[in-house]
């Protein structure tokens, strides 16, 4: 029976209910000085703040490295109701010291693995999926190091593999190597930030091949096109592909969260699914929100 890997236990994809199919309560980089988030005391009234607005399950993106604080995310799971699927897998090269690289190399898969069926370090908490990142236009030699090294760990447990796409970008280069060459079935691609390149053509070329095509935002950075989603989302439903749609809020920064003033994760619920029912009707956006989300990170684990 397939489930979702949370980080309390593997439930069926049902159970979710509402999801932020991408999004971070823990995060921290040397992109982003000064905006780390790791106040576990703010996660937890994150996750009440989404709660309260009928959230009920949040899939962080935050992959090895990058301060995932899986020791810390069950307790806010239990405290709040809300499920919550941590991740594996590895960002872009920048977000890295060489060092934390180099201890990686040829054994990403094998550690990707671990973290799937074992757990995370010594905290016993189970990654759901992995996340890899593209360049802007292109797969530099990490991304397929680390894209080869995810296909690996998906085939010996059947995990999601959830990529960020640099401003929306290389979404068909990142399927030729992922589903082409490395034979990941498309059904367990997830492409992120598609909403940041609102090219139709693309969207549409892409979810042709039957991933699942995730907008997420808003944020200030990406604000110039990020007004632009419910066409896009609207261009993809009357193509026939609302079925392969999902939504999160990928909050990254501290200034971002709703309890220090942002939008937050309660935003994706308090006006970004209500413009979009303006758009593609209420039915669809509670689908993207729901059965999609379960049928997106739910596997048959091996």
């Amino acid at each position: 029976m397939s489930a979702v890997r949370t980080v309390l236990g593997d439930v069926p994809g049902g159970g979710l209910g509402v999801c932020d199919a991408h999004d971070h309560l823990f995060f921290a980089s040397p992109r982003l000085p000064g905006e780390e988030l790791r106040d576990a005391s703010a996660a937890r009234a994150e996750l009440a703040a989404f709660r309260e607005r009928g959230g009920g399950a949040v899939v962080q993106w935050t992959p090895y490295g990058l301060g995932r604080r899986a020791a810390d995310l069950p307790a806010l799971s239990r405290d709040t109701g809300v499920h919550v699927v941590a991740a594996t897998g590895l960002h872009q090269d920048v977000h890295y010291d060489e060092a934390t690289l180099a201890a990686l190399r040829g054994r990403a898969a094998e550690v990707f693995v671990d973290e799937l069926t074992r757990g995370i370090g010594t905290s016993g908490v189970r990654a759901g999926l992995i996340k890899v990142a593209g360049g802007f236009h292109a797969l530099d030699a990490h991304a397929r190091w680390t894209m080869t090294a995810a296909a690996e760990a998906h085939h010996a447990t059947g995990a999601p593999i959830a990529v960020h796409l640099e401003l929306g970008t290389g979404a068909l280069d990142v399927l030729e190597l992922l589903c082409g060459e490395l034979a990941v079935p498309s059904h367990r691609v997830i492409l992120g930030h598609l909403n940041r390149s609102p090219d139709a053509v693309t969207h549409r070329e892409a979810a042709g091949s039957g991933c699942w095509l995730a907008f997420d935002g808003p944020s200030r950075g990406n604000h110039a096109t990020d007004w632009r989603m419910p066409d896009a989302v609207r261009d993809l439903a009357e193509a026939g592909f609302g079925d392969r749609l999902l939504l999160g809020g990928d909050t990254t920064k501290a200034s971002a969260r709703s309890v220090d003033g942002g939008p937050g994760m309660p935003y994706l619920l308090r006006r970004v699914a209500p413009r979009l029912a303006l758009a593609v009707g209420e039915e669809l956006v509670r689908r993207v929100l729901t059965e999609n989300p379960a049928r997106a990170f739910a596997v048959d684990w091996r």
